[in-house]
C-alpha cells in the first residue's frame, strides 16, 4: 500500500483539488484508493458528496481497529474516502504529542492499494502526523510569488521530519496548479520551480479551470463531472505520471 500526503502549509494551492482528482484518476485505473480526510474543514470529504458526516477519521485515530467502520464507499468504483469531521480540529491538540497516530491507524487499514491523504493548510500536528506516516508527498504549488516563497519553508519542515520521525519519506514531486499561461508571473514561477527543483516537478501542468472549480459543488471529481475539460486532462495525466513515480519508492 502507498501513502502518499498532498501537503502545502499554504492555503488556496488546489492541495484538496488536487487530493480529490487524483485519488479519482488512480481509481479508474484500476487502483482501490482510499482518500483520508486529514483537513478538519473536510472539503475533500464533502467534495465527494459526504457533508453532515457525524463520525470518521477523528474517531478512527482514536479506536484505530475498528476503523472499517468509518470507510465510506463513493459514486465512483474503487474510490472510498475516511471522511473528516469537526472535532478532528480538536485533534490537533490531542496529537501534540503523538506524530505516529495516523501512521498507528493506517497499519490497521486493508485491502487499499493507494491512500491519498488531503493534509491540511498549516505545519501543525496533523500535518506533522502526515508527514510522520506518509511514504512520500505531492506538493501543490500554485503559480505566484508568496506560493513560491512558502516552498522553501516547507521543505525544511521535510528535511526535519525525516531525520527526527520517518527517515523513508520522499518528496514525490511539485505539482504546479491553478496555472494562467497568459500571464507572464505564472510562467516566471514555473521557470523558478523547474530550474530549482529540475526533475522534481511533474511536467503536468494544472490549469486554472471553472469546471474544477464547479465539481465539489456537485459531489463530483473532475473525471466524472467534466471529462473532456482541460483539468480533466491534466489531472490525467498528473495521476499517470505519480504512479510511475510511485512504483520505484
Amino acid at each position: 500500500m502507498k501513502t502518499i500526503g498532498i501537503v502545502n502549509q499554504k492555503g488556496g494551492v488546489g492541495k484538496t483539488t488536487t487530493a480529490i482528482n487524483l485519488a479519482a484518476y488512480l481509481a479508474a485505473g484500476g487502483r482501490k484508493v482510499l482518500l483520508l480526510d486529514m483537513d478538519p474543514q473536510g472539503n475533500a470529504s464533502s467534495g465527494l458528496g459526504l457533508r453532515g458526516v457525524k463520525e470518521g477519521l477523528y474517531q478512527a485515530l482514536s479506536e484505530p481497529s475498528r476503523v472499517a467502520e468509518w470507510i465510506t464507499e463513493t459514486s465512483q468504483e474503487r474510490l472510498s474516502v475516511l471522511p473528516a469531521t469537526p472535532d478532528l480540529a480538536g485533534a490537533g491538540v490531542e496529537l501534540v504529542d503523538e506524530p505516529y497516530a495516523l501512521r498507528d491507524l493506517l497499519g490497521q487499514i486493508e485491502g487499499f492499494e493507494v491512500v491519498i491523504i488531503d493534509a491540511p493548510p498549516s505545519l501543525g500536528p496533523l500535518t506533522i502526523n502526515v508527514l510522520a506516516a506518509a511514504d512520500a508527498l505531492l506538493i501543490p504549488l500554485q503559480a505566484e510569488y508568496y506560493a513560491l516563497e512558502g516552498l522553501a519553508g516547507l521543505t525544511e519542515t521535510v528535511e526535519r521530519v525525516k531525520e527526527a520521525l520517518n527517515p523513508k519519506l520522499k518528496i514525490l514531486g511539485v505539482a504546479i496548479t491553478m496555472f494562467d499561461g497568459r500571464t507572464n508571473l505564472a510562467q516566471e514561477v514555473e521557470q523558478s520551480v523547474r530550474a530549482h527543483f529540475g526533475e522534481l516537478v511533474f511536467w503536468s501542468v494544472v490549469p486554472r479551470n471553472v469546471r474544477l472549480s464547479e465539481a465539489p459543488s456537485f459531489s463530483k471529481a473532475i473525471n466524472q463531472f467534466a471529462p473532456l475539460s482541460s483539468g480533466a486532462a491534466a489531472y490525467k495525466r498528473l495521476a499517470e505520471e505519480v504512479m510511475q513515480r510511485a512504483e520505484k519508492i
